[in-house]
């Protein structure tokens, strides 16, 4: 397995379907539901940026401690998908994970309306 592959603290609103399909591919997973699932965002990214792992979460709060607040991250991929199944969240991380891997570590990223926004 390549030695660049992503790390990943997943937040609970996810769901176990992603965390099993990351970790299943090989992936080193942490997941919020395992920590503390009532952890805070900024407790969650200090967590993740501590360990050089990318949050996965459909919280948008995260934008603002990032951007606002300042706060450090080693990536950050915000889902914005309303109402979206399991299985599509596991299809979509797939399928922006087999683009844009190389891209995103260390990224503030945003999927929404069919396209993922990668910034700082």
């Amino acid at each position: 397995m390549p030695e660049s592959k992503l790390r990943f603290l997943v937040d609970v609103g996810v769901g176990k379907k992603v965390e099993v399909w990351l970790k299943e591919n090989g992936y080193d997973v942490k997941t919020v539901r395992s920590i503390d699932p009532k952890a805070k965002d900024a407790e969650i990214l200090k967590i993740a940026t501590d360990e050089s792992r990318m949050v996965i979460t459909m919280d948008k709060d995260f934008g603002e401690l990032v951007f606002k607040s300042g706060k450090s991250h080693a990536g950050v991929l915000i889902l914005r998908i309303e109402d979206a199944k399991g299985n599509e969240k596991v299809e979509l991380i797939r399928k922006i994970l087999q683009e844009y891997e190389d891209k995103i570590k260390n990224r503030f990223c945003v999927f929404q309306d069919g396209r993922l926004r990668i910034s700082g």
